[in-house]
């Protein structure tokens, strides 16, 4: 008889399905040389969570699930295990010298928006596609080869080429803030000066684009005035974390789990 590829995981003698494995299994990217890691990031999930339904219980906790958006109510499960969570963590608030710390060690985290004024051409193609992808970047490259012998021509190339509505404003974008773009154009912007057109196509989701950024402002750091709520909530998610995680690492040391040593990392 063969040996099972995965063992049978089980938690103070609660045994953890491998279908329900499997499934939450599902939920957790597994990089491909390691087939692996999903199966046991998923029985992971299933044995902390096996912990903490079973602290419920023993604490006779009764279910009332909150509605989380209108017609949308947590699971009865879901409901126990952020009750447990609750009566069971008591994270400390973040102290005003904490709070200046973190603004004093990281001040540019804590900036305006940065103002944009880019132009660009863009070269649509699906993502999936991959033979329109390399046409519309060889498209984007000759265009390229035309700007470096002849920037002014920048505004009339789009007109000409660019599958962008800005092309009727010969490329212009106008005036943006961080966070109006997509990720990897406001990256690219951010790797140019003002005036500067990009060496490459930029790919983004919508297609290749040849970028120039005309201007940018830098906005300034905020006064801590400003901040001091955003900081204080971030540590306060930070402090329940990790008391979430010291309450979860009790549970794991009183606990006899078989099938998985959560004490190894995946």
């Amino acid at each position: 008889m063969s040996k099972p590829f995965f063992p049978t995981v089980s938690v103070n003698g609660q045994e953890i399905s491998a279908a329900d494995i499997a499934a939450e299994a599902q939920n957790h990217n597994a990089p491909k040389d390691k087939p692996g890691w999903a199966w046991r990031a998923g029985a992971r999930a299933l044995v902390i969570r096996e912990l903490l339904l079973q602290e419920a219980r023993k604490r006779d906790l009764q279910s009332r699930p909150m509605e989380l958006e209108p017609g949308k109510f947590e699971t009865e499960d879901e409901s126990l295990i952020r009750d447990v969570l609750d009566l069971a963590m008591t994270p400390k608030a973040p102290t005003e010298d904490e709070i200046k710390a973190v603004y004093e060690a990281k001040p540019d985290m804590f900036r305006a928006p940065t103002l944009y004024e880019p132009s660009h051409i863009l070269f649509a193609a699906d993502p999936s596609n991959t033979e329109a992808r390399l046409e519309a970047n060889n498209k984007a490259k000759a265009a390229l080869a035309t700007l470096k012998s002849s920037p002014r021509d920048f505004a009339h190339l789009a007109k000409e080429l660019s599958d962008c509505p800005s092309r009727d404003m010969g490329g212009q974008l106008g005036q943006l803030v961080s966070g109006d773009t997509v990720p990897e154009f406001e990256k690219a912007m951010d790797t140019l000066t003002p005036g500067q057109t990009s060496a490459e196509p930029v790919p983004t989701r919508y297609g290749m684009h040849i970028l120039r950024l005309d201007a940018i402002a830098v906005g300034d750091v905020l006064p801590l005035d400003r901040v001091r709520d955003q900081i204080g909530e971030m540590l306060e998610k930070a402090g329940w974390a990790a008391a979430a995680n010291a309450f979860v690492q009790s549970l794991v040391a009183e606990a006899e789990i078989s099938g998985i040593d959560l004490a190894v990392p995946i």
